[in-house]
């Protein structure tokens, strides 16, 4: 059974940074391309970064590129999403996920997820 957990999630003023971190299972991981998504209240999940496998060529939505940034240290079982620049409508639950294959902006691409860090950015 995978499990992913992810941390470093919190309220932040506007213009701030986080950092959160994608913990998983041991040999759960790198081999596989992760993703990041976010969901709002009354929002669907929204895909937001990829990494592949080998940390190499990463995938933004066009929402946080520049902002936002997805590395990943496979020694740790390890992703991370380095958030810059926050603003208020960033608000929302981040999820990590293991990528399966398919249209890599899907949810239905990923498997396992974790249960998500809440970041809250004020005005």
């Amino acid at each position: 059974q995978v499990q992913l957990v992810e941390s470093g999630g919190g309220l932040v003023q506007a213009g701030g940074s986080l950092r959160l971190s994608c913990a998983a299972s041991a040999g759960a991981f790198s081999s596989y391309a992760v993703g990041w998504f976010r969901q709002a209240p009354g929002k669907e999940r929204a895909f937001l970064a990829m990494t592949s496998a080998s940390g190499r060529d990463p995938l933004y939505t066009v929402a946080v590129k520049g902002r936002f940034t997805i590395s990943r240290d496979n020694s740790k079982n390890t992703v991370y999403l380095q958030m810059n620049s926050l603003k208020p409508e960033d608000t929302a639950v981040y999820h990590c996920a293991r990528y399966r294959g398919g249209i890599y902006y899907s949810p239905e691409a990923y498997d396992y997820w974790g249960q998500g860090t809440q970041v809250t950015v004020s005005s």
